[in-house]
């Protein structure tokens, strides 16, 4: 016990003083994520708003298709990119394997599936009409996309940041594509699981606790969200 609180001790001594590794991997997890997240949100709501609002065949399946890769670990997504970034892969030349490139494709692939699925949902919540009501009253067909963008945000904002939760927090993808280098890929989790291997138990902590404060202030926004959303309407 005495050696838990110790650690618990080092662990916040480390957050409080500015250590520079420390801030350094949480900066970096922090911009590969925001990275992956900002790429994979306009051609998700895209694919989403495709799948809603247009019927061609295959339709159904390709709505089936992103809900069930919902379930697909990320050690699996990882492994598939690391066969087609590796040198004898098809994209080896390019030479991304172990890159903050690569972690990004990964978690892209990540949270892609979410974001349509989540997006999907929210689209097909809303009343049909609200696009055929922007068209009639003069609005062209970007101009009432974005209107029903609008009507729906509070549910893409949901989407939004539960892929970010997942990606941020996933060890298998970034621990493959990233290779755990020291001030370039070594992000939050993937230092977890170094460190806590090795017995440095105050720096795994002290990640952990900033994993578990983003969670906190992600769950605390989409409550916000939600309420706001019911009280709206």
């Amino acid at each position: 016990m005495d050696t838990l609180t110790e650690a618990i001790q080092q662990a916040l001594l480390l957050l409080i003083t500015g250590d520079p590794t420390i801030w350094g991997i949480i900066g970096i997890s922090f911009q590969v994520s925001t990275l992956a997240i900002f790429c994979a949100v306009p051609p998700a709501i895209l694919t989403a708003f495709g799948l809603v609002h247009f019927r061609f065949p295959g339709r159904k399946i390709l709505i089936s298709l992103f809900s069930a890769l919902l379930s697909v670990p990320a050690v699996v997504v990882g492994l598939t990119l690391f066969i087609v970034l590796s040198r004898q892969g098809p994209m080896g030349d390019f030479r991304l394997l172990f890159t903050q490139t690569a972690m990004v494709l990964g978690q892209f692939l990540l949270s892609f599936p979410i974001l349509v699925s989540m997006s999907i949902a929210a689209l097909q919540a809303v009343d049909q009409r609200a696009w055929e009501t922007a068209r009639t009253l003069g609005a062209n067909s970007v101009q009432a996309f974005f209107t029903l963008l609008f009507e729906v945000r509070f549910g893409l904002l949901t989407a939004l940041l539960a892929a970010y939760g997942r990606i941020i927090a996933e060890v298998g993808a970034s621990m493959m594509l990233g290779g755990n280098i020291l001030h370039y890929t070594r992000n939050i989790p993937t230092a977890i699981a170094l460190e806590t291997s090795k017995g440095n138990f105050a720096q795994g902590i002290a990640l952990g606790i900033v994993l578990i404060l983003l969670s906190f202030m992600l769950n605390a926004f989409l409550h916000s969200l939600e309420h706001k959303s019911s009280f709206d309407h």
